[in-house]
């Protein structure tokens, strides 16, 4: 058999923790879905510890998850690892990931430990953590930036007291590949068991070298890779787990031909679904699920490509998913088409669910002739958003007034917390008038740092997507708004921001409650 890279995934927990990526427990369970049938080994579904909502999102991925190792993060200290234990208890296949940092730093300034205390709570947490589970994996956070006779020491203890994998993070995205080779080798040279343990990589973003780090340390022995889906996650984010895949994949001569778990086919509607759950958008660049990742405009690649699609193509559209064709439905469709086309974009609904998306898609295809799969997203975008009661705002009518020798105005009623308002106000244009009208009503103005609009499909009938980036309360939140009416689209993806702005300002308070927080 071929060595294998074990993938785990942690978009559930490192990429939530990023601003904006917050996600309620229903959608972190579609999303656990969808990565299952992606084929990644392993589930990061949380911080069990962090909050109560944290909590429920991974003894409900626990329970309803089959195929992934499900696994909870815990800090080195009992309570943490209690609740994740807890927390863990319906899942089939279950790890517990506890951490403590190593860098003098982080030792100093923000655990105000010494490195013997260190040495101690990591034996005590791994020695814990074995009472719930036999599969502990231990994090040695800021490894990259630890002095490595210390490092391998708090190795060399986590591996005598029971953890069965080994995870090196580079958790400030400090490392250099051709460096952290080398310490992934002193790692292997200076441990006396590591060969008892298998050793993993989580890398950050911030110097742009998650990927190149992660694959550098498979060259050097690394079997296990933690990555994200599009790579979100803290700071600059967390190395795209489509990169690293579709790296080992197409460079398997590169990497003596080490294989992975994942069904590759998926990784194009996991990367949508992510999107279409957070509100987020992928850059039309980026590698693997760009929308220009298999584009060619230049007369001579077009030439190439036609001639044969090797010339400028290194792998096929069709291995990640990437829609060659668009599978076209209308007002004519029936319930089953909906339902076998909404399974192809690897959505899976109850019965209940797919009724009232069904009804959104005849409404839909009355205003337009043609329906395609970016309007079935925003149709079950749409639907996400109604699963959960986290919509503490919500628009209830709104009227504008706008033309040629008009001053764009704009009147509202909106609810806030059960209570109706209403208000009126005028713009530079009728979303400008819109938007004003609603702070005007809730006597608020949170900061909008991006606002972007296109169309999703072609001709004039097409949906149009609004993307609006705001900061309220000190809380980063992107929304996203679909409709035929760009008015009404560019509406709801402000009260979609203000709405995940104030769910993740609730979660961040939550948060705030364990003390010594840190990532891996």
């Amino acid at each position: 058999m071929r060595e294998r890279v074990y993938i785990f995934d942690t978009t559930l927990r490192d990429g939530e923790q990023a601003p904006g990526f917050s996600m309620t427990t229903e959608e972190k369970v579609q999303m656990a879905t969808q990565l299952a049938k992606l084929g990644v080994d392993v589930i990061e579904a949380g911080f069990a510890a962090a909050s109560q909502g944290d909590f429920e999102a991974v003894s409900r991925i626990a329970s309803e998850v089959r195929g992934p190792t499900i696994c909870s993060l815990a800090r080195a200290l009992e309570k943490d690892i209690e609740i994740a234990g807890k927390a863990l208890n319906g899942a089939e296949r279950k790890r517990i990931h506890t951490f403590i940092a190593t860098s003098d730093i982080h030792m100093e300034y923000k655990l105000r430990m010494t490195p013997e205390q260190v040495l101690e709570r990591t034996r005590e947490a791994v020695s814990f953590a074995r009472n719930f589970t036999d599969d502990i994996e231990f994090s040695c956070e800021d490894a990259t930036r630890s002095r490595k006779e210390f490092l391998y020491r708090v190795i060399e203890e986590a591996i005598k007291a029971g953890a069965t994998v080994i995870n090196i993070p580079d958790t400030v995205g400090y490392a250099i590949p051709e460096e952290f080779g080398d310490l992934i080798d002193a790692i292997f040279n200076n441990v006396p068991n590591i060969d008892k343990v298998i050793l993993s990589v989580h890398c950050h973003d911030d110097l742009g070298l998650a990927v190149a780090n992660s694959l550098t340390a498979v060259k050097h022995g690394v079997r296990q890779v933690e990555c994200t889906i599009n790579g979100i996650g803290e700071r600059a984010g967390n190395a795209a787990l489509e990169e690293v895949v579709m790296a080992l994949k197409v460079r398997k001569d590169h990497f003596g031909g080490l294989t992975t778990g994942i069904k590759t086919q998926e990784i194009y509607k996991t990367s949508r679904l992510l999107c279409r759950i957070t509100g987020s958008f992928v850059q039309p660049n980026k590698a693997i699920v760009g929308d220009n990742a298999f584009a060619h405009e230049a007369g001579i690649h077009q030439h190439g490509v036609l001639s044969h699609r090797m010339t400028y193509e290194i792998m096929n559209p069709e291995d990640v998913g990437f829609p060659m064709s668009r599978i076209v439905l209308g007002k004519h469709s029936g319930r089953h088409a909906l339902k076998k086309r909404l399974e192809e974009l690897g959505f899976q609904f109850n019965e209940e669910i797919i009724e009232r998306i069904f009804e959104r898609f005849k409404d839909l295809a009355d205003k337009k002739k043609e329906v395609y799969d970016e309007d079935i997203e925003a149709l079950i975008y749409q639907e996400f958003m109604k699963i959960e009661d986290h919509e503490p705002l919500k628009v209830i009518h709104f009227q504008v007034q706008s033309g040629d020798n008009l001053m764009p105005t704009a009147t509202v009623k909106v609810s806030f917390n059960g209570e109706e308002k209403t208000a009126t106000a005028t713009g530079n244009g009728p979303v400008d008038a819109t938007v004003k009208a609603i702070q005007k009503a809730l006597g608020i103005e949170p900061a909008l740092q991006d606002y972007s609009i296109k169309a999703l499909t072609p001709n004039t009938d097409a949906q149009a997507e609004a993307r609006v980036v705001l900061e309220y309360e000190g809380v980063r939140a992107s929304g996203r708004g679909v409709d035929t009416d760009i008015i009404k689209a560019s509406v709801n993806a402000f009260v979609d921001a203000i709405n995940r702005a104030i769910v993740r300002k609730k979660y961040i308070l939550q948060r705030r409650e364990v003390r010594e927080e840190g990532t891996v």
